[in-house]
C-alpha cells in the first residue's frame, strides 16, 4: 500500500473529502427524484447500508424543485447531477444542493459555466468536474486519434483551468471510463496533475457480479496506490450493493474498518457440512452489523482456529457439529443445526457491548 496523495479538502455538507480525510463511500438513486417519497425511500435504505453522499439525477424544473423535501428527511450531502442545462444546476444549488456534478462539455459556453460557478460561490457550495470516455471534446479526440489518458486528462484539467479563470476552485475532479485500463492509466496521470480531489469509478461497470469485479480491480488498484478521495461503485441495479461493494473494497485495503469481513474457506473433501450454505446465511444475517468485525466460518480442523486466528469470531466444523471460538480461543462445541442462530447471536452480542 502506497502513502495516500494528500489532496486539498472539500466539504460537501457535513462531509469532508481529500485532505487525508478517509475515502469516503457514494451512490446514486435511480428513482424519479420528482417522486419524493420514492426518492428518500430509497436514499434512507443507503444511509442504512452506510453511503455518505448520495447523488440524484436532475433531468428538469421539477426534479430540481424536490430537492429542499429530499433534504428534510434525509440525512447526508445531497448532489444534484447535471447535464446540458445550466439553469438546473443554479436552480439545484439555489434549492439546497450540498454539490453538483456537472460534465462542462455539454454544458456550453463559457458564460453558462460561470452562471454555475458563481451561484456555487455565493451558496459556497462545491461542483464536480466530471468527464467520461463517452464525451471527450472532438478537438483532443482529432489530436489523440482516439480516446485515450491522455485525451481525458486533458479535458479535465482544461475544465478545471476554466473553473479557476471564472474564478471558482472549489472542486472535486473525477475521469471515468467503462474500460478499467483506461480508468485506471487516466486517473494516475490525472493524480500526477492535480491536487483537487479525486472521485474514482468505472462507468457503466456492468451487473452485481461484473461491475463490482470490475470496480474492485479499478477503484482497488488506485486505492492502493494512494488514489483516490471518494468512490461510487456504479452497478445495474438496487443502488445498496453498491454501498456493500464498496466498503468490500476499502475493508479488504484496510482503508476502512466498518462492518463485517467474513472468512470462509472454500470447501474440499474434507468437510462434513454445507459450508456455502453456512457461510451465506451468515453474511445474510449480518449485514446490518457497522462495528468492525472479522468473521470466520471454517469447513473443518485444517482450516479451524489456526488458520483464522485474525478472526474476532468464528466456528470450524466437523462432522454433524462445530467448535464456537473467538480469537482463536475455543468457547464451546454447538451442534450443526445451531451453527448460523449461535454465531450470529454471539455476533449480535458482541455489536450491542
Amino acid at each position: 500500500m502506497n502513502e495516500r496523495k494528500k489532496t486539498r479538502t472539500v466539504r460537501i455538507g457535513s462531509v469532508a473529502i481529500g485532505g487525508g480525510n478517509p475515502v469516503i463511500v457514494q451512490s446514486m438513486t435511480c428513482t424519479k427524484t420528482e417522486d419524493i417519497r420514492a426518492t428518500v425511500e430509497q436514499i434512507l435504505m443507503l444511509e442504512e447500508a452506510g453511503c455518505e453522499i448520495i447523488r440524484v439525477a436532475v433531468p428538469g424544473e421539477e426534479a430540481a424543485d424536490a430537492i429542499p423535501e429530499i433534504k428534510k428527511q434525509i440525512h447526508i450531502p445531497i448532489v444534484a447531477d447535471i447535464h446540458f442545462d445550466y439553469n438546473l444546476a443554479v436552480r439545484s444549488i439555489r434549492n439546497g444542493a450540498d454539490k453538483i456534478r456537472i460534465n462542462p462539455g455539454n454544458i456550453g459556453s463559457a458564460d453558462r459555466l460561470r452562471s454555475i460557478y458563481q451561484t456555487a460561490g455565493e451558496f459556497g457550495i462545491p461542483v464536480r468536474i466530471g468527464v467520461n470516455s463517452g464525451s471527450v471534446e472532438k478537438d483532443l479526440l482529432d489530436k489523440y486519434g482516439a480516446v485515450c489518458a491522455e485525451a481525458l486528462v486533458e479535458s479535465a484539467m482544461r475544465h478545471i483551468e476554466i473553473s479557476q479563470d471564472l474564478g471558482f476552485d472549489n472542486l472535486v475532479i473525477s475521469v471515468k471510463a467503462s474500460h478499467v485500463p483506461l480508468m485506471i492509466r487516466t486517473n494516475r496521470l490525472l493524480s500526477e496533475k492535480t491536487d483537487f480531489p479525486l472521485h474514482l469509478g468505472v462507468t457503466e461497470a456492468g451487473t452485481v457480479q461484473q461491475g463490482v469485479i470490475r470496480s474492485a480491480i479499478g477503484i482497488g488498484t488506485l486505492l492502493a496506490e494512494g488514489i483516490g478521495d471518494t468512490i461510487r461503485v456504479s452497478l445495474t441495479g438496487d443502488p445498496v450493493h453498491e454501498i456493500r461493494a464498496a466498503f468490500d473494497i476499502l475493508r479488504a485495503l484496510e482503508m476502512r474498518k466498518q462492518g463485517v469481513t467474513l472468512i470462509s474457506c472454500p470447501t474440499c473433501g474434507r468437510t462434513e457440512v454445507n459450508v456455502e450454505d453456512i457461510a451465506n446465511q451468515v453474511e445474510r444475517a449480518l449485514t446490518h452489523i457497522k462495528k468492525p468485525l472479522t468473521v470466520a466460518v471454517m469447513g473443518c480442523a485444517v482450516n479451524g482456529p489456526g488458520e483464522a486466528k485474525a478472526a474476532d469470531i468464528g466456528v470450524a466444523c466437523g462432522k454433524g457439529s462445530a467448535l464456537l471460538f473467538r480469537h482463536g480461543e475455543i468457547v464451546e462445541k454447538i451442534q450443526e443445526n445451531e451453527i448460523v442462530a449461535r454465531l450470529v447471536k454471539e455476533i449480535e452480542q458482541w455489536d450491542n457491548d
